[in-house]
């Protein structure tokens, strides 16, 4: 895969229709396809299917299954990769799974690390206990799924990613714990910083407020949005060269095993 210095980065902030794959999958379908800039990155929310339910089994297994392949469509299509977490099954054992499904339609995956334990989600879904750490078009991304975002130990830039990524259904009551935290995982890892969150109500009445964001390695803002909307921007390497040539603060890192 070719490497750049630039990555052209696509946000999705959507609401999301309860436990319904098949018209999740319609909407969003509309809105790619709309997308007319060039994009090398697709970020979807986290459960971008089903909303964050804790039911997982009132959707059909073969959903999964089908979603994955909707994101193999959707990545040759518009030639560029895209990412995001569903409910899926494997072996009879639910995850909350990350896909960063490639042009060709290769993809690796994550589990989440973190299950929500306030919500129950660890329950209902097997915690993952493996880091993933991307290499696309010469970036190094780390995604990492919602509640992942309160623990900077596991999100460590231990491994010199450019980017970290976190997917999300956060819930506007905890909106300012996104939004601060956030901004701290790029500054302590001198990385881009991304979170993509939902917006609107699901079926237990908790609102989602957005707050879908992009911070650079020194925690400035690059975009911010409360509203159903597509973000899109431009991330450079050079910055990451440039800022960590400079501030050495990786250097001074802890080492340390999990």
């Amino acid at each position: 895969m070719s490497s750049s210095n630039t990555l052209h980065i696509t946000l999705v902030q959507t609401p999301i229709i309860w436990e319904n794959p098949v018209e999740n999958r319609n909407v969003l379908s509309t809105k790619i396809k709309a997308i007319t800039t060039k994009t090398d990155l697709v970020v979807l929310p986290e459960m971008f299917t089903t909303g964050f339910t804790m039911t997982p089994n009132n959707v059909p297994i073969e959903e999964g299954k089908k979603t994955l392949k909707w994101m193999q469509a959707i990545a040759k299509d518009k030639n560029c990769a895209i990412t995001g977490s569903i409910a899926y099954s494997e072996n009879n054992i639910l995850y909350n799974r990350l896909f960063f499904v490639f042009e060709d339609g290769t993809y690796n995956i994550y589990n989440k690390k973190h299950t929500f334990t306030l919500a129950g989600e660890n329950k209902v879904y097997q915690a993952g206990n493996n880091k993933l750490i991307v290499t696309y078009k010469g970036f190094k991304i780390c995604p990492l799924i919602c509640y992942d975002l309160r623990f900077p130990v596991w999100a460590r830039n231990t491994e010199d990613y450019d980017i970290l990524l976190y997917v999300a259904n956060w819930p506007k009551q905890r909106i300012t714990a996104w939004d601060t935290l956030l901004k701290a995982r790029a500054i302590e890892n001198m990385s881009y910083c991304i979170g993509v969150n939902r917006v609107g109500k699901d079926n237990t009445d908790y609102e989602y407020t957005g707050h879908s964001a992009i911070y650079d390695t020194l925690g400035n803002k690059i975009c911010f949005s409360v509203s159903e909307e597509i973000l899109q921007t431009t991330l450079s390497k050079q910055h990451i060269i440039d800022t960590r040539n400079k501030l050495k603060f990786l250097e001074d890192r802890d080492t340390f095993t999990l």
